[in-house]
């Protein structure tokens, strides 16, 4: 095989925003990860003979459907369904389904793409992918919900299979929405399998399932912490977001003595300057999973302040944990959270911290935390969950948190192999050469495909 040049990030990324025009978040997400893979694999020819980053950006198959529905008035409806098959070299496709009025392929194949470096951190047999629609659950009855759903995984399950593609839920896809799509899927297929994880646990489902991401994050953070000699007590924390990844990694905090200020939704966020406890969080938990209301509410029952259409970075504290979504944290956010005494990021969301962000984050060189390693917990729980489906056999909360931790300080041993350099860990570097490693060495081992 004739040797290649050496790889350049320039020319990768002018290669690859010209095979995907427009996909911003997906070139984000790629560049984020291609600046510290060019570097490592420059001395491996292996890796560059064989295309492995040109071969592992491109996704192994991408669906877009019509999702055609009826509304309560009788109206017929018409959505956008996506499923992006990213890569199967380490396990089958495993990956959430997303519902939100603005989805795009940008977002989902950025959101895939990460999704194969978390999935190898987590040591478990799990590929990546990731879908949705560009459908909003919000303001919709539970009938609407549910025929939206059965007209998605009608045509969504001709492509799933417990040994092939397993999706979990995401952003607008919660207890219910897996709960109608499965349904669905085992009308169809007339199978009873473990084909989504999520699931109640009356039908298959798992312990600690949507608390996971959450707890995992505040896990990998009080590990991160404990090898600087460090701790989560009494350090003042800032939470964007009010989902479950945000409720339950301040509820995991505060058990572990940290004291969390700060919660958002789109309408602003709150800052409780007390912090919140198990009342205030159950409040919330209340507020948000049921009655679906705004955060406005909480100050009328405890107090604090609450700042319409702002996001929290500019209250002092020591830790942040972006729990939202995409590109919550700019390079203004960054240098104001380090100027009032940040010492740590942890991403709970997905890619909240832009290229912008990271640069000053990276110069500071505080401890951050990426979510590609930081919000494993979540997939890292699914993956158990598929485990259990396949045995008949369930463990128990306890022994799932126990899991959930031990898989945690698994990623945050694979960092510090991979990213310690003169007394520093540098995190994303950690992750990213992790993650890569395993698959890479995958793709070699099955040749051209």
């Amino acid at each position: 095989m004739p040797r290649r040049k050496k790889l350049s990030l320039n020319t990768f990324m002018e290669g690859l925003a010209r095979r995907n025009p427009g996909e911003t978040e997906f070139h984000q997400a790629v560049c984020e990860v291609a600046r510290i893979i060019i570097p490592y694999v420059q001395d491996k020819p292996h890796y560059i003979d064989a295309q492995i980053l040109e071969r592992i950006t491109e996704p192994d198959r991408t669906l877009s459907f019509r999702v055609a529905w009826q509304d309560d008035g009788g109206n017929i409806r018409v959505n956008r369904g996506f499923r992006i098959q990213f890569s199967n070299a380490i396990g089958p496709y495993k990956g959430g389904l997303r519902f939100h009025r603005d989805l795009n392929l940008s977002v989902l194949k950025f959101l895939g793409f990460e999704q194969i470096f978390k999935n190898s951190l987590t040591t478990l047999p799990l590929g990546a992918g990731k879908g949705g629609a560009d459908f909003n659950p919000k303001g919709k009855s539970d009938g609407e919900v549910m025929r939206f759903c059965q007209a998605f995984m009608t045509e969504l399950y001709h492509h799933l299979g417990p040994e092939m593609d397993i999706p979990a839920g995401d952003i607008g896809v919660g207890a219910r929405e897996i709960s109608y799509l499965f349904g669905q899927y085992k009308r169809l297929t007339r199978q009873f399998n473990g084909v989504l994880t999520g699931k109640s646990l009356e039908f298959g489902g798992s312990h600690i399932r949507k608390e996971a991401t959450g707890y995992g994050c505040a896990y990998l953070l009080k590990q991160a912490l404990n090898h600087r000699h460090d701790s989560l007590d009494g350090k003042t924390c800032l939470v964007s977001g009010s989902g479950n990844v945000a409720l339950y990694c301040a509820q995991k905090l505060t058990a572990l003595g940290a004291r969390v200020v700060t919660l958002s939704d789109s309408s602003g966020f709150i800052h409780d300057p007390e912090g919140l406890n198990a009342e205030k969080l159950a409040f919330v938990m209340d507020l948000k999973f049921h009655r679906r209301g705004k955060l406005g509410e909480y100050v009328k029952k405890f107090g604090g302040t609450f700042h319409p259409d702002q996001k929290p970075w500019g209250v002092p504290c020591q830790l942040a944990l972006p729990c939202a979504t995409q590109n919550e944290i700019d390079g203004d956010d960054a240098r104001t959270l380090i100027k009032n005494g940040c010492i740590a990021i942890a991403e709970g969301a997905n890619m909240p911290v832009t290229s912008k962000g990271y640069d000053v984050i990276k110069r500071a060189k505080i401890l951050y935390l990426p979510g590609k390693a930081a919000n494993a917990g979540g997939v890292a729980v699914s993956g158990l969950e598929m485990s259990q489906n396949s045995t008949r056999l369930y463990w128990s909360a306890e022994e799932m948190d126990h899991r959930l931790e031990n898989i945690m300080e698994k990623i945050h041993l694979q960092c510090l192999n991979h990213g310690s350099e003169n007394g520093y860990v540098d995190y994303v570097r950690g992750a990213n050469i992790a993650g890569f490693i395993k698959v890479a060495d995958a793709m070699l081992a099955y040749g051209v495909l």
